[in-house]
């Protein structure tokens, strides 16, 4: 699926006018092995070629000449074998005049094209490759080492791609409505379905199969767990217990590869126990305080610091911090149950254009990112916002037993931290909730649909679901 041509015919102009000379170089994916050949992952493919060409096909690139005024997509026409093996699909010259382009050359061309430029001493920007078999041909086409292509990246070029790519057009505001939409079915069908006894597996095939009955994919690997306080955790072999609660982060990525996610945390059984409601309720208010700030021109920084000074503030009327909640949050304790950061960028990618790097992506050149203090170093997003930026708010309670240990025995943040108390929550897991917003004009709006949030109406829920 694609986009009108004139899209990407506009989107290529728009990033023209932004460098004033040399060749922008565009790489896309290939199809990577799982363990032979033939056997491969499936295909994804990179989200800045797909942005600006819109064909999701493997081994393709394109170069933009900004002097000789010319674009050139680079890839191979199906030979009778693809076709035996993949039947007849459109030509790569008919998706070429989809997205707007008029010359194709086959693959093998493009290195003697860099060979040439270089030989005109034409500038050759690109972006930082992350696929290994991108950065070998790049290497060996630009006579550079492995080693030496991060920091040959085109600066220019990534803040040009960054700067567009951050603002979201009215289609891509579609398609991440889409996909928030879907993501919160998805979301409902799983709180609907979880019952004690169910191995975590078995939603999680629910998930997958959602995902893929929508049209589209899954956005990233689902977290499925009722060990919540892993907060990247992709093991699905726990079996529910009554007490327990689910911690669902996952998001449908559309046909046109826009994505979505959400977050939600719910009791294995019908309710939450008075200690998951009482903290829950603290994440919730977090969220909430977070969410009301949005508006173009507010650093997403102040939106990070007010929801942890939310949930510090909620867990010392819980007794599990002390002290004075600005210090405790200006010196990082809160981390012992915030470890990450509220949000981060989206779009066509969940971590919209991590590739590129953070520090162009969430920050600025007058707001840098704090990469010492724990926690902090974890907030992908910092910088003000802007009208059409699409981006993530989910804050969390996480209680990890091995970071308890480690900071009681190293006495740490005594001060503002109650070990004593804390013990008696180390068996808690952790909770988040999570939904994705558009900035406005003057504020901002959620993405999709409204899905079940509150304990009230989750456990409205979950009292029917079995």
């Amino acid at each position: 699926m694609m986009f009108d041509k004139q899209v990407y015919i506009q989107r290529r102009a728009a990033l023209k006018s932004k460098i004033n000379s040399g060749i922008l170089l565009f790489l896309g994916n290939e199809d990577s092995p799982m363990n032979y050949k033939d056997n491969t992952y499936h295909f994804r493919q990179d989200s800045t070629f797909l942005y600006y060409f819109g064909i999701s096909e493997p081994a393709l690139a394109a170069i933009i000449d900004l002097d000789g005024d010319e674009t050139i997509l680079f890839g191979d026409e199906m030979g009778i074998d693809d076709i035996v093996w993949m039947g007849r699909q459109k030509t790569l010259k008919e998706k070429s005049e989809d997205a707007g382009l008029k010359q194709v050359l086959p693959l093998e061309n493009l290195g003697a094209y860099l060979t040439q430029y270089q030989k005109k001493h034409h500038t050759i920007h690109f972006l930082p490759p992350y696929r290994p078999e991108n950065k070998i041909k790049l290497a060996s086409w630009l006579n550079l080492s492995i080693n030496q292509l991060k920091d040959a990246a085109s600066i220019a070029f990534i803040k040009a791609v960054v700067a567009q790519r951050s603002i979201k057009s009215a289609e891509e505001i579609t398609e991440l409505d889409h996909a928030a939409s879907l993501s919160a079915d998805m979301h409902l069908m799983i709180m609907k379905t979880a019952r004690p006894g169910m191995y975590e597996r078995e939603l999680a095939a629910k998930i997958q199969e959602a995902a893929l009955s929508s049209g589209g994919n899954l956005a990233y690997p689902a977290i499925l767990t009722v060990r919540g306080e892993i907060l990247h955790n992709h093991y699905y072999g726990n079996k529910l217990s009554e007490g327990q609660m689910v911690l669902n982060d996952s998001g449908v990525e559309t046909a046109m590869g826009y994505a979505g996610d959400l977050t939600r945390t719910f009791p294995v059984g019908k309710q939450f126990t008075s200690e998951q409601k009482d903290v829950y309720d603290i994440v919730l208010e977090a969220y909430t305080n977070a969410k009301n700030l949005l508006a173009p021109g507010v650093r997403y920084l102040d939106v990070h610091l007010t929801s942890c000074k939310t949930l510090a503030q909620g867990l010392k009327d819980l007794g599990l911090m002390k002290g004075n909640i600005e210090d405790a949050v200006a010196q990082g304790a809160h981390a012992m149950f915030f470890q990450c950061g509220t949000g981060h960028m989206m779009g066509l990618d969940v971590h919209d254009m991590e590739d590129m790097g953070e520090q162009y992506v969430g920050y600025t050149d007058e707001l840098l990112k704090n990469t010492s203090q724990f926690g902090l170093k974890s907030l992908r997003l910092g910088k003000a916002l802007e009208t059409g930026y699409v981006l993530t708010v989910e804050p969390g309670v996480y209680i990890i037993p091995e970071l308890i240990d480690r900071w009681k025995a190293e006495n740490k943040f005594t001060e503002f931290i109650n070990y004593d108390r804390l013990e008696k929550f180390r068996d808690f897991s952790g909770i988040r909730v999570e939904d994705d917003f558009l900035i406005t004009e003057d504020s901002s709006r959620m993405l999709g649909k409204h899905l079940a949030i509150t304990t009230k109406e989750i456990e409205a829920i979950r009292s029917q679901a079995y």
